[in-house]
């Protein structure tokens, strides 16, 4: 067996990243694919001009933050994969392209690393851990009336999703990714998610999901991710509401939740969130929203219930789901809650989850959570070593905690 455990003296491909530049940001044109302008854009992305021909709107912190108490000293994790044993905190940050690590046990911050010249200052973009917030967004409308019953279809609260492959799809199918309309994501510049895009910037999110013409199964059979199903449930939540996602979030969420620092939604012309991606926060508000999901949406500082409970728990959890959508069926690995992804093993883990490497991964009994942002090489990390090494760390920190699987 081999052994790693020297420092970082550097991350991984930086000049490729664009080190000797300043990590630049990128333009609308390239910003999302160009490995150059990964990390600057990647933390700057609210203020590139031009994305979907939209603007950008912010959900202001909170007047009582939630208080993150900081741990003596860094513990000292150890993880495996492969032939490789006693890996350290320093040889996953050498391995990966990590810009930013936070780890959460019991209200206190264990570790906290940057690199990239990142700092705690600097806007990660969430890419689809925002889809989660869209969730929860939906459990909160569900908590006051505005939504009557996920069991709707989403055309009661958008008439002109009537006739449209969406129109007739239940909310909680929607959650589920299960609303049978064919839509594919490749991140190959040649998908549905790109003629999606497209779409959205000339005009706009509502009129781009009816333009989705084709069915692939019946809604509720099979586990089809679309990030078109997210913008349907954005759009339910707007018509529901009254309130822009944003401005709902802001003062249902964000606000009680504790954020220390604003946030930024990027949205399209007519204003409207691009909830399947596009948010913007610091590494410990993601750390705070996490450690409030550990909490099953109990703010623990103050007492407050700020997410519905029963709502949380039935989002995360994959034994209330059907067997279609557990780990292993959904996909080879993860399950998929309401836009939420379940892991396997007998306790309750979940994670929120986005392209490149974007991660907030939370063991509820455990009160553990792992916040990590990344400019990763390829946009699904099982298609490069993050996949199987962030797992890895994370099954570390869960058995240095004193979980198991």
């Amino acid at each position: 067996m081999v052994g790693l455990d020297t420092a970082v003296s550097a991350a991984p491909d930086e000049e490729r990243l664009g080190r000797s530049l300043g990590y630049p940001v990128g333009q609308a044109s390239n910003w999302f694919t160009s490995e150059l302008v990964r990390v600057g854009s990647f933390t700057h992305q609210a203020e590139i001009p031009g994305l979907m021909n939209g603007s950008v709107h912010e959900l202001a912190p909170s007047s009582q933050v939630m208080p993150l108490m900081r741990s003596a000293r860094e513990p000292t994790i150890r993880w495996h994969v492969d032939a490789l044993r006693n890996l350290s905190v320093d040889d996953y940050l050498a391995r990966q392209r990590v810009m930013g690590l936070l780890v959460i046990k019991d209200g206190a911050v264990q570790i906290e690393r940057y690199q990239y010249r990142r700092s705690a200052q600097d806007r990660f973009l969430s890419n689809s851990v925002a889809k989660s917030l869209v969730s929860l967004a939906i459990g909160l409308a569900l908590q006051d009336g505005s939504i009557k019953s996920i069991e709707d279809p989403a055309e009661r609260y958008v008439s002109s999703l009537a006739h449209s492959q969406f129109g007739r799809v239940s909310l909680r199918d929607l959650l589920r990714m299960a609303s049978g309309a064919r839509f594919s994501e490749r991140y190959d510049g040649s998908d549905d998610l790109e003629y999606f895009g497209r779409v959205a910037a000339r005009e706009g999110l509502e009129l781009a999901a009816q333009q989705i013409s084709e069915r692939a199964a019946e809604p509720g059979q099979r586990f089809n991710y679309a990030s078109a199903d997210t913008i349907v449930l954005t759009l339910v939540l707007r018509a529901a509401t009254g309130s822009s996602l944003s401005d709902y979030l802001q003062r249902r969420l964000w606000q009680p939740m504790g954020a220390e620092s604003s946030a930024l939604w990027r949205t399209d012309r007519q204003g409207v969130e691009i909830g399947s991606g596009n948010f913007n926060a610091t590494l410990r508000d993601y750390g705070r929203l996490g450690w409030l999901l550990a909490h099953d949406g109990l703010r623990p500082d103050t007492g407050q219930q700020v997410l519905p409970r029963e709502y949380v728990q039935e989002a995360t959890d994959a034994s209330r789901h059907p067997p279609q959508f557990a780990p292993g069926q959904a996909t080879p690995y993860f399950g998929y809650g309401y836009q939420f992804w379940t892991f396997p093993g007998r306790a309750r883990r979940f994670a929120l989850l986005g392209v490149y490497g974007q991660m907030i991964f939370v063991d509820p009994a455990l009160k553990l959570v792992m916040v990590q942002t990344s400019a990763n090489a390829k946009p699904r990390a099982g298609d490069t070593s993050l996949g199987r090494e962030a797992d890895a760390f994370w099954r570390g920190l869960v058995a240095h905690y004193g979980g198991s699987w």
